[in-house]
């Protein structure tokens, strides 16, 4: 045998090698993308690729709830700011000595 030929037999055998390692790669990756699929994350991935839904029936009840709440702490906000100037004119009259005005005794 011609020294040539033994170089491309083992050139042969390597590429036949990969292109077998490469089919055995596809086939395998088959199923692991399938599975990837069907996991969790990958449904969370398909419905982000979807694009953006309408918010969920209970996060919008969720919203309504905490836009009510945000309106009752603002009203007792008010509330406790007006109980306080009020506590400050009652504590103000009750330090201060009222002005005695001269008044005429009384008639007996």
């Amino acid at each position: 045998m011609p020294p040539g030929l033994k170089p491309l037999r083992r050139q042969h055998r390597l590429s036949v090698m990969i292109f077998l390692g490469l089919i055995l790669l596809v086939a395998l990756m088959i199923p692991i993308l399938g599975i990837v699929i069907d996991s969790p994350i990958g449904k969370a991935l398909a419905h982000r690729l979807e694009g953006s839904e309408p918010v969920p029936p209970p996060l919008a009840e969720l919203q309504r709830r905490l836009e009510g709440l945000e309106g009752d702490v603002e009203e007792l906000q008010r509330s406790v700011q007006a109980l306080q100037e009020e506590n400050q004119f009652l504590q103000r009259l009750l330090e201060e000595p009222p002005a005695r005005s001269s008044l005429p005794p009384p008639k007996p």
